[in-house]
């Protein structure tokens, strides 16, 4: 139980910001050079395989064990990411990235320590730029708008690059172009809210549940133990769901191909659509916010992705087919900031927002291993159901953190107030 005074005094630690120009621009753009290095890894096979002499193979797993170690970087700084050390973790990862891929762009005999040196600075930003998105208010609002710079921009990248080249100076310099931005922006990254990164995630669980005549707020404490328990298991559950999206992305041209005929054409309008659809899903939670709550929302759409994955494996018309893969991705954009929103709202730290984005890459790194391993085992259709099936089944838990998501942020914004 606590009174009004108590929670103004917690209000003070776990007040979040406005949304305004210079802070979301910079949390934006080091968001992007994080995640840069995904989106452009079949340039980067390219441009290795131009620059090493590499087959196909070893091109793939230097680039894998690149992202990996973004990943891993990520998971290890994200604690200092929820605590005052936020812009210095960004400053020197992006600074180390800027000198690894610059490396690896003029140097083409130095391409693998180079790329191996820019994939760990670049888990810094990941981990810096994903803590400081729970730093603002209406987190739905700010994950939609994350993401809808991140798709449009990352669409441009991907449009421009091949038309200047895929060696190594241009796909490897525009990663150290965008690291070099990132690193020009940290003044305005916004920190924590309070230096310790555990107070205000003990503070913050303050259930506002009656206001008596007297004007006294009395409250049900939820306990630390229990958001901690929320916390990992999300950073769990999201690592299994995108485990199961990221194999499907990555087994796309071949599930196409094989099932219904598809060919690169086609699968070069779904890829390009599914970008499209994702703008229009980050559009569609910006105007949203959190009208619709959080955990509603995010069950249904895990559970209508499930069903679109298991159709995909059912079909045998490419142009069905095509629908199916840009519907089903749209989907999979906004349940994934749904997701982010829902790590940001449990902490307005970034203590769980901050390692959300890096256990994404994990998954993201091993997944055409993983997919292909599934489709081996279980052919098309047996793939298809078991990536359906594990959404419904993560549709639960997800759903659950979801509300308590909701609550904690609700009863932070009170005690602000207050």
């Amino acid at each position: 139980m606590s009174s009004t005074s108590d929670l103004a005094r917690a209000g003070q630690h776990t007040a979040r910001l406005p949304l305004r120009v210079p802070t979301a621009t910079a949390t934006f753009a080091i968001a992007i050079a994080g995640y840069l290095g995904v989106n452009l890894s079949p340039y980067m096979i390219t441009a290795v395989q131009t620059g090493l002499g590499l087959d196909v193979l070893a091109a793939s797993w230097l680039v894998t064990a690149t992202l990996l170690l973004t990943a891993i970087t990520g998971l290890a700084v994200a604690p200092l990411c929820a605590g005052g050390r936020r812009r210095m973790v960004a400053r020197i990862g992006l600074g180390i990235a800027l000198a690894g891929f610059v490396l690896a762009a003029l140097v083409p005999a130095l391409i693998l320590p180079g790329l191996l040196l820019g994939g760990a600075g670049a888990g810094g930003a990941v981990a810096a730029s994903g803590a400081a998105l729970a730093a603002f208010r209406n987190p739905d609002r700010v994950a939609g708008l994350n993401g809808l710079s991140n798709r449009g921009v990352i669409t441009i990248v991907l449009a421009v690059v091949p038309v200047i080249g895929l060696a190594p100076l241009q796909v490897f310099g525009a990663l150290g172009l965008f690291s070099l931005i990132g690193l020009l922006l940290t003044g305005w990254l916004p920190d924590a809210p309070a230096p310790d990164a555990h107070a205000g995630a003990a503070v913050a669980e303050a259930m506002p549940i009656v206001v008596p005549a007297t004007g006294t707020t009395r409250t049900a404490a939820v306990p630390s133990r229990t958001v901690t328990i929320a916390g990992f298991s999300l950073l769990v559950v999201f690592a299994l769901w995108a485990v199961s999206e990221d194999s499907l992305w990555a087994m796309a041209g071949v599930l196409g191909a094989d099932l219904t005929g598809l060919t690169a054409e086609g699968l070069g309008i779904a890829l390009s659509a599914s970008t499209a659809g994702g703008l229009l899903g980050s559009l569609a939670l910006i105007l949203v916010g959190d009208r619709l709550g959080r955990a509603v929302p995010l069950v249904v759409l895990l559970i209508v992705g499930g069903i679109l994955k298991i159709t995909q494996g059912f079909v045998s018309d490419p142009t069905v087919f095509i629908v199916l893969f840009v519907a089903w991705n749209t989907i999979y954009a906004i349940a994934f900031m749904y997701f982010v929103a829902t790590s940001a709202g449990l902490d307005a730290h970034g203590r769980w927002s901050g390692p959300l984005l890096a256990v994404y890459l994990v998954g993201s790194a091993l997944t055409p291993v993983i997919g292909a391993a599934i489709v081996a085992a279980l052919g098309y259709q047996g793939f298809a159901i078991t990536l359906g099936v594990t959404s419904f089944v993560l549709a639960v838990p997800a759903g659950v953190i979801a509300v308590l998501s909701r609550r904690l942020e609700r009863a932070a914004a009170a005690e602000a107030a207050a």
